[in-house]
């Protein structure tokens, strides 16, 4: 008897494992949904990378290899943009990209730890190591968009001078028709983002905010900080408090003046023992609903990275535990996005406190796979079937 005979008696034998069984695990639909996607758009980038980066040393065997790099290989080199995405020095063409991430590097808004002007730098450094293809959505990025980098907001040493200068890039972005994908920066960027999206929408704007904190003060050391976005996004005519859903509030850092206007505007605040005792869908169907209802025209994003579990982003200003965690984020995300918004917020990316990089590779992916699930679910770009 060969020393493997006796191994696996349990499985060689049973029909069940001889069916196709197996067909129905989603790894396998996934690779089969691969097959679909052009790689039309992945070959232009490696062939500008050997146009413009001269062709590689005799020496090397792989010919789509350059001397200089213009593509996304190696993960280590090359000048960081969000998602190796063009740079767009003149920010006039914008219009012509569906998708720009926009840069705000602004974190004079924060009440305890500062850094997160640092987070825009810090998420286009680690998404180098992204290829622009998802398993699991089954989309490539470069196939279905077209996206740039418009670089950073320059940001004053001055609240509410930021918040001019924050306001006009957004809304520049979003009157050309292009989904602005802002990296944050503290989330005081919320109400100048909010307001520019806002004012140029014929028709109420909705708000998914993902947060364990409430961010509804008024004021907040006599200034509107990163704890006061949505008080003042709120008091835009057409962002009602009826659409602003607060979802993972919980914890040790929620002021009670706060508390006391999720009920004087009657919003919607999730804490995060619904989500443990409705369940993700449950909780993505509720915050839809409150923020499409009374025919909302359009729905924002802000995501807040420290609604994730501070054991999960150690790198933001007020880590809490006991937030999502990254699968259970992810999934209300998709779930979210699935049915489009108008526009994204990542923000209290603070790479000074970071560790290894993880909390700017979980805000990275947080945006890659927003984008990838309106490509998806046909929200955005092209889908290939």
């Amino acid at each position: 008897m060969g020393f493997f005979d006796n191994h696996g008696l349990s499985f060689r034998k049973k029909k069940a494992l001889e069916s196709d069984r197996h067909t129905d695990l989603l790894g396998i639909e996934h690779a089969k949904k691969e097959a679909k996607i052009p790689e039309i758009e992945n070959e232009k980038i490696l062939q500008r990378s050997l146009k413009y980066g001269l062709e590689a040393a005799p020496s090397i065997g792989d010919r789509t290899i350059s001397t200089f790099t213009r593509e996304p290989r190696p993960a280590y080199a090359g000048i960081p943009t969000f998602l190796r995405t063009p740079f767009l020095e003149d920010v006039r063409k914008v219009g012509e990209y569906d998708v720009a991430f926009i840069g705000v590097p602004f974190d004079i808004g924060t009440t305890y730890r500062a850094g997160a002007r640092f987070g825009p730098e810090a998420m286009r450094r680690i998404s180098k190591l992204y290829t622009s293809y998802s398993y699991e959505k089954g989309v490539d990025l470069a196939e279905s968009l077209k996206m740039c980098d418009v670089g950073d907001v320059f940001t004053i040493a001055n609240i509410e001078k930021s918040f001019d200068q924050i306001y006009k890039a957004v809304s520049h972005v979003f009157a050309q028709g292009t989904l602005p994908v802002m990296l944050g920066g503290d989330h005081a960027i919320g109400y100048p983002c909010l307001r520019a999206i806002a004012d140029n929408i014929d028709g109420k704007v909705g708000i998914i905010h993902m947060d364990r904190h409430l961010d509804l003060q008024e004021k907040d050391m006599d200034e509107r900080m990163h704890t006061t976005p949505w008080f003042h996004a709120t008091n835009i005519p057409n962002a009602p408090p009826s659409n602003l859903v607060q979802v993972g509030i919980g914890g040790w850092q929620v002021p009670r003046e706060a508390v006391k206007n999720v009920r004087k505007f009657n919003t919607t605040a999730i804490s995060i023992f619904d989500i443990e005792r409705l369940g993700i869908e449950k909780v993505a169907e509720i915050a839809l609903e409150k923020a499409w209802q009374g025919g909302a025209k359009a729905v924002y994003l802000s995501v807040d990275i420290d609604s994730f579990d501070a054991g999960f982003v150690p790198g933001t200003g007020w880590p809490e535990p006991g937030g999502f965690l990254p699968r259970e984020g992810l999934k209300f995300l998709d779930i979210v996005a699935r049915e489009g918004i108008c526009g994204m917020e990542l923000v209290e990316v603070s790479p000074p406190y970071d560790v290894s990089d993880q909390t700017a590779l979980l805000g990275t992916r947080i945006i890659a796979d927003v984008l990838a699930s309106m490509v998806d679910a046909g929200k955005l770009g092209k889908k290939f079937t």
